[in-house]
């Protein structure tokens, strides 16, 4: 820190960097050295493919329509339900038993509620769930977690709303199960999959930085693998869209990746003992050749496991950074059965980030009112308690005519004070809960902020950060950065050391030790 030449050199501008938007940033909740990543690896849907959400939204929820009215029984009515994209955001539980949609902070207590699409009323909320800690892994709560999964919040709280209005009465849980399979039977055959394929560039958005961010990380060093439940047809005409005549350097989008894997079965790829098998990648249908013995640049998979991927490729934990869009079959299971390093998707960050950017001012004034409303009720505390003091003194001591007048004046002013604050805090807290409903409901008039519920990180912001390493809005921002980049996490801290702790300042970067959700069940 004395040393003058290389205090000249720290602070001696370099070469220009080029600037990069925030919502284009790749954010970091453990420290990562992507010098020690020797292998990475990517997921191909919402990962690789980042689709026109609302589109895919819309032809996935009139397919599942569809399917409940002509194989399901459901009445031609229901046919006419509209998709309302405002109503669905990631990380919403469903109470199949209810039959309500539930939003929930990190401690998994419910901050909004609703039935149908109307709020739960309020007394009814409280007596379901005021004192009672949501655990997901109680089979009467459904975790949608995936952007797939989106429309089926949607048809079911529009089912609900609809044959409640009509008077008919809903089986909560046999209605969750129906949607559920429907949506399930749209993806596994295929049928979903074949009208995306009919026109891609209206439902997959083409990243003209997707090729070169992987280029630049196989410059870097790091060979590169696929690793997505899509089939080899389905895999084969994205990829293609995605990267064919990209780059000159890659006549085919296989030439970017050294192991490619399709219909992988996550997340039981990294639970279960599948083989490997390799495909015939000459035929659309991908047909099989035999079980693989191993792993093959320029070659075609599917199935497999982790150990035996491991084995045969001859990485593993935090040597193999695994990058995908699902908390649970990509980030969870991997974290909970390797040491993979992980990165997730959450393109939502974008919207998010540039939402939060126009209300800066609002955000700015809301955290002002915040804290004159934490000084004025510690003063109006104190003033009741004063006040207290004083009226026990004129009530119990044997006091002198000229102390009872001064402790009588002391009390008329501490009340008349104590009023003023009372008054203030009042208009602070209308004030505060104004501002805060206006700029949650701003960016969903639903469900509020997608990683926030209250002032606490939402139960899905709370699984991003136990969960992921690193997290961004899509692959290409590691085009911005170097192959050999250092990503630094924020020092954790507790409430005590957010006060100014001396402890708070032994280092400001966090560590690299095991992930916060790592072996959590």
């Amino acid at each position: 820190m004395s040393d003058e030449e290389l205090t000249r050199l720290l602070t001696s501008p370099r070469e220009r960097r080029e600037v990069v938007q925030r919502s284009r940033e790749i954010f970091v909740n453990r420290n990562l050295r992507m010098s020690s990543v020797d292998l990475l690896g990517f997921d191909m849907d919402y990962t690789l493919a980042i689709y026109h959400m609302r589109r895919l939204e819309q032809l996935s929820f009139d397919m599942t329509l569809a399917k409940l009215v002509s194989e399901y029984g459901y009445p031609p009515v229901v046919g006419g339900l509209l998709y309302d994209h405002h109503f669905v955001m990631r990380g919403l539980a469903v109470d199949r038993v209810n039959g309500n949609i539930l939003k929930m902070d990190r401690f998994g207590h419910v901050g909004r509620a609703y039935h149908g699409l109307r709020p739960l009323k309020r007394e009814v909320w409280r007596e379901l769930y005021r004192n009672k800690r949501v655990r997901l892994r109680n089979p009467q709560f459904a975790w949608n977690d995936t952007l797939f999964s989106l429309p089926e919040t949607c048809l079911y709280a529009g089912i609900i709303e609809l044959m409640e209005s009509l008077g008919h009465p809903v089986d909560y849980g046999k209605l969750y199960d129906d949607i559920r399979e429907a949506i399930d039977t749209v993806h596994r055959d295929n049928s979903l999959k074949r009208e995306v394929r009919k026109d891609l560039a209206r439902y997959v958005f083409l990243d003209p930085e997707l090729g070169p961010a992987l280029h630049k990380l196989r410059s870097g060093g790091k060979k590169l693998f696929l690793l997505t439940n899509s089939a080899w047809d389905y895999t084969d005409a994205l990829m293609k869209y995605l990267l064919d005549g990209q780059l000159a350097e890659y006549p085919s989008w296989r030439n970017y990746f050294d192991v490619v894997v399709t219909a992988a079965g996550k997340p039981g790829f990294f639970t279960d003992a599948r083989p490997f098998l390799e495909l015939d990648a000459s035929t659309e249908e991908g047909r099989v050749v035999g079980e693989a013995t191993s792993l093959e640049r320029g070659k075609v998979y599917s199935g497999g496991n982790l150990a035996r991927f491991e084995e045969l490729t001859g990485y593993r934990g935090e040597n193999i950074l695994y990058v995908g869009d699902h908390i649970y079959g990509d980030i969870l299971k991997s974290k909970k059965s390797s040491l993979w390093r992980t990165c997730m998707v959450v393109q939502e960050i974008e919207d998010e980030i540039t939402y939060t950017a126009t209300r800066q001012e609002d955000i700015g004034t809301l955290s002002q009112v915040e804290v004159l409303r934490e000084r004025l009720d510690d003063e109006v505390n104190h003033h009741k308690t004063l006040l207290n003091i004083l009226e026990r003194r004129l009530e119990r001591e044997q006091l002198t005519a000229d102390e009872r007048l001064g402790v009588d004046e002391l009390r008329k002013q501490t009340k008349l004070e104590l009023d003023r604050m009372r008054r203030a805090l009042k208009e602070a807290n209308e004030v505060a809960d104004t501002l805060e409903v206006d700029v949650e409901e701003g960016f969903n008039p639903y469900w509020g902020l997608l990683f926030k519920e209250g002032n606490e990180n939402s139960r899905f912001g709370y699984q991003v950060e136990q969960y992921a390493c690193l997290y961004t809005s899509r692959v290409s921002n590691f085009l911005h950065h170097s192959p050999m980049q250092y990503y630094r996490s924020p020092r954790d801290k507790m409430a005590h050391e957010q006060a100014g702790a001396l402890s708070a300042r032994l280092s400001p970067m966090g560590g690299e030790g095991p992930a916060k959700g790592a072996g959590n069940e």
